[in-house]
């Protein structure tokens, strides 16, 4: 990962007003935090803790009450520099009685995109979204997952340097979701630099290398995500099944230590994990199916 930055805000502060000037909410409060090239950087906190503004202060939607905002080395400000990012909203403004392939020829169009760029581009991230089976269809009939997917395509369509994505696992199923950070994850490889917000936490535990939590409008926690999460006051040793004469003795040694084994059981896997294996394995050996052991034990009486 390059140390390079790609963002840099510093004592941010963003103060929204009453019609009369007076202040009637202060979304974020001298607010610092700064991004690298080629990182997944996760923007976290509960409704209200100031990730949008954050976001839209960024690509200078809004104007700041206090602070300096720089974006790949200009000012938040400065408009040109959104040609360099792809931006993908927590909802996305989509014109519904275009097809895929006309709503991506349009923003490639804004682009000043040539055409055949346009058509080669528009066909790769089709393909790459997942969506080459209904590139004809008009978006008032994509679910809100297929909204999704269509949406970031079009934050794609300008090959940016920088992605913003705003929720980008809102709507979709478990395989939609993992079809996404999977492309997030591509992102990276491919050297670009993503900012994400998310409510989903196990998402962006699993994409993000560093990630910062708001709350008030202030920032509470930051760093990398390996780093945060691990316990440093316990010891997990993973093995192999052993056997209870050997688990007895591994709790002696360990006694003899001053320490003590709080439980002994078999790892679990996430729920997500589970769904995503199921799927997989009905797909590798189609017409499988649960059977209760009731019916089971019928079935060898």
């Amino acid at each position: 990962m390059d140390n390079e930055s790609v963002i840099q805000v510093s004592n941010l502060t963003k103060i929204y007003r009453d019609f009369w000037g007076r202040k009637k909410v202060r979304a974020l409060n001298s607010l610092s935090l700064e991004v690298k090239k080629g990182e997944i950087f996760g923007l976290l906190g509960p409704n209200g803790s100031g990730k949008t503004t954050t976001l839209k202060l960024l690509l200078g939607l809004l104007f700041p009450s206090e602070g300096e905002i720089n974006v790949l080395g200009q000012p938040a400000t400065n408009v040109e520099k959104n040609e360099r990012i792809g931006y993908l909203p927590e909802e996305s403004y989509l014109y519904r009685f275009l097809n895929a392939e006309e709503t991506l020829d349009f923003y490639g169009r804004l682009f000043k995109m040539s055409a055949k760029e346009r058509r080669e581009r528009s066909a790769e991230l089709i393909e790459k979204v997942g969506l080459g089976h209904a590139k004809r269809r008009q978006l008032k009939e994509y679910s809100k997952g297929m909204t999704r997917r269509i949406g970031l395509a079009q934050a794609l369509i300008n090959n940016p340097d920088l992605v913003m994505l705003d929720e980008p696992t809102s709507g979709l199923d478990p395989l939609g979701t993992d079809d996404m950070k999977r492309m997030i994850l591509e992102l990276k490889e491919q050297g670009k630099t993503v900012l994400m917000c998310s409510h989903l936490l196990a998402d962006v535990q699993d994409v993000c290398d560093r990630i910062a939590i708001l709350y008030g409008g202030e920032l509470k926690v930051m760093g990398r995500v390996d780093d945060l999460l691990k316990e440093q006051e316990e010891t997990q040793i993973l093995t192999s099944r052993l056997s209870e004469e050997a688990i007895k003795e591994i709790e002696q040694v360990v006694a003899k230590h001053n320490g003590k084994v709080d439980s002994v059981d078999h790892p679990t896997a996430t729920l997500e994990s589970l769904f995503l294996k199921t799927v997989q394995e009905s797909k590798a050996r189609p017409g499988q199916r649960f059977v209760p052991e009731s019916e089971e034990k019928k079935a060898a009486e």
